[in-house]
């Protein structure tokens, strides 16, 4: 059973949320499946994903409390709701509001919504975000719009995301990234259409690989 203290703390301790963005359900899976062959035990899968619900429905289902299964691009509470009973651990924005947070704090799930400017990344912060997804990150500086913005406000965990990639990761979790959401980066578009999955095992290895230097 995954509390929220216990799926926070995986996802800083794993420093990276892989993210699932794809055309069909039937990719999704065998994306989820090359990911844990990376040894990797969290996966976000997008509400962008055809079927998106049954997805992560079928997700838990075949991995049970071994895989941390949230949803992302869920955009208010309304949508949050329907992931919270189809069974997301936790959820992931590119907005914020207070409908939103609050009915993620109701079911006591991590809520981790998009923020860019540091009036939003507070304001989110405050209504009781866990973490700030910082979106999109890597268009506006990188690690150093990052740790321009951990320089006054250090006690609010970012995740950045968008514009992250096997070069930009190590300057990101130098800058006091919190975790690197990840998802073109690993989720190799060429390489899913040749049908080689093993190349975003080898993908999400390297990330790994890379939190693991910056971390240590």
């Amino acid at each position: 059973m995954w509390t929220k203290e216990k799926a926070m703390k995986l996802i800083y301790n794993t420093g990276l949320i892989p993210i699932i963005r794809v055309e069909s359900a039937d990719i999704a899976f065998k994306v989820a499946d090359a990911f844990l062959e990376g040894n990797i035990n969290i996966i976000e899968v997008t509400m962008s994903v055809p079927g998106a619900i049954d997805v992560v429905k079928q997700l838990i289902e075949k991995f049970g409390d071994k895989v941390l299964i949230g949803t992302g691009t869920v955009v208010d509470g309304k949508m949050a709701e329907e992931v919270i009973k189809a069974g997301s651990e936790f959820i992931v924005s590119p907005n914020y509001s207070q409908n939103l947070i609050e009915t993620a704090i109701k079911h006591n799930k991590p809520i981790i919504p998009g923020a860019l400017t540091p009036t939003e990344i507070f304001d989110a912060y405050t209504m009781g975000a866990d973490a700030v997804k910082v979106f999109p990150c890597g268009t506006v500086g990188g690690a150093a719009y990052l740790k321009a913005i951990r320089g006054p406000l250090p006690q609010i965990p970012l995740v950045p995301t968008g514009g992250v990639n096997l070069d930009t990761a190590g300057p990101m979790l130098d800058a006091g990234a919190y975790a690197l959401g990840v998802g073109g980066a690993i989720t190799d578009k060429k390489a899913i259409k040749e049908g080689r999955f093993e190349v975003i095992t080898e993908n999400v290895r390297n990330f790994l690989d890379i939190v693991k230097k910056h971390r240590s």
